[in-house]
């Protein structure tokens, strides 16, 4: 007697022919196409956040520019200019029209590019912005290569070895130029540099017209300043998070293994080090980029901080709103550059962020 066919069944016993256990895309296993969609997912939000907080930094400075006491056109006219001739002027300038109103054609001109007409020279202030934001790039990207360079080095270098006289020189120095002001830092090497060794020199002579060759030799002693100012904080941040790693349980099991110190360090402790040392240098560097006020002044480097101080003193409104706000967007796109380092350093970033959603 033939045996009876039975029906064919689906497998839910989770095990294939072979017995091995079989993995169900439904079962909540690791899927590439949902581990790319978290990531966008996450990126897209950082993106989001940083667009909305430049917007409410435009919106919030505009605001602070138009509450500031006097009205505009009497400065500039002077005291004893008419009242027709202060109205016909608020007119031309557009003071007479909506707060709201002139915000949104402000910010849909900003949007463009077009930051609107210069009070004082009468230009449109997108060139002369242009030309300060190059002058503060040419001390900022210097300061920033060698000093991000420098104190990441150095901040490991006084984790791994606590306690020695290399991290005590280290902490020391870093503390120094800490607690000392930038301006007297600037004067302690003018004195040094530019009158006791005449080698650069003091003061940049030329304005906003100078040519980056014409820069060049003036741009050193603003770079070393800059360079020890954001360094020091940078090397206190690195050694704190490297002597905290060195700490970990995967360094003792890296060390166990057999590993060397050099593999052990670099390998394995420095890339999670730098993980909370992103923030600080990302704030640092667009500390750089958004000009420095006091080092400029000090050395009259015709830069983007000189241009805003004498923009507020001559109350030239527009000019103040476009350094703010492009400011503002150095900072924003500094802070989004840290987090998707981050983000690319942990993948653990993006599992918390998934699981929380």
């Amino acid at each position: 007697m033939s045996p009876t066919p039975t029906a064919s069944r689906p497998n839910t016993s989770g095990t294939t022919a072979d017995g091995k256990t079989a993995r169900s895309p439904h079962t909540g296993g690791p899927h590439p196409t949902s581990a790319v969609a978290a990531t966008l997912i996450v990126v897209a939000r950082r993106v989001g956040t940083a667009l909305l907080t430049v917007l409410l930094a435009s919106f919030f400075v505009f605001f602070a520019v138009q509450a500031l006491p006097g009205d505009v056109a009497q400065q500039l006219l002077g005291q004893d200019a008419t009242p027709d001739a202060v109205a016909a002027l608020r007119e031309t300038l557009g003071l007479d029209q909506n707060v709201w109103v002139r915000y949104g054609q402000w910010l849909l001109g900003a949007a463009h590019g077009d930051f609107g007409v210069s009070l004082v020279s009468g230009l449109p202030v997108g060139p002369d912005l242009l030309i300060a934001f190059r002058n503060s790039m040419l001390i900022a990207l210097p300061a920033m290569i060698v000093g991000v360079t420098l104190s990441l080095t150095l901040g490991v270098i006084a984790g791994v070895r606590r306690g020695r006289p290399s991290d005590h020189a280290i902490s020391l120095i870093s503390l120094v130029v800490m607690s000392v002001p930038e301006f007297m830092v600037a004067t302690v090497l003018v004195l040094l540099f530019a009158i006791a060794l005449p080698i650069f020199p003091a003061v940049v002579l030329r304005g906003q017209d100078a040519t980056v060759a014409e820069l060049l030799p003036s741009i050193w002693l603003p770079v070393i300043v800059l360079t020890l100012a954001m360094a020091a904080y940078i090397v206190r941040t690195a050694r704190s998070s490297t002597i905290d790693v060195m700490a970990s349980e995967f360094v003792t099991t890296a060390e166990l293994k057999g590993l060397s110190t050099r593999q052990v360090v670099w390998r394995h402790a420095v890339p999670s080090a730098l993980l909370p040392t992103l923030n600080v240098v990302a704030l640092n560097v667009a500390w750089l980029l958004g000009g420095v006020v006091v080092v400029e002044n000090v050395f009259n480097y015709p830069g983007m901080g000189k241009l805003m101080l004498e923009s507020v003193f001559n109350r030239d409104l527009p000019t103040i709103q476009a350094i703010a706000v492009v400011s503002a967007l150095v900072y924003v796109v500094c802070n989004l550059a840290a987090d998707l380092i981050a983000l690319a350093l942990d993948p653990r970033l993006r599992t918390r962020r998934k699981a929380r959603s």
